[in-house]
């Protein structure tokens, strides 16, 4: 089985790929933006290189949700290559 680490800026825990961050980090984040991301995820995105912009909007939300609360720099890098908003 492939793994990815957790999606929270600075963060190298290593998780399942069905999985967006690591425990600690997912119950951080508030039930409003955890029920976005599920909702809005496709299994099969992260092997095909296709997730949706909600999806895309959702995970965004998360990571600099988090990174806020710990007083890091969001790395949005990804979210924002899908988006059209890489530099």
């Amino acid at each position: 089985m492939s793994r990815h680490h957790c999606h929270a800026t600075c963060c190298n825990v290593p998780i399942r790929p069905t999985l967006f961050m690591c425990s600690k980090h997912w119950f951080m984040l508030p039930k409003p933006i955890r029920s976005r991301v599920w909702a809005t995820y496709r299994h099969g995105q992260c092997d095909d290189w296709n997730p949706s912009r909600e999806y895309c909007l959702a995970a965004k939300e998360a990571v600099v949700y988090l990174a806020k609360l710990e007083q890091r720099e969001p790395d949005t890098r990804v979210y924002d290559m899908f988006l059209g908003e890489w530099p």
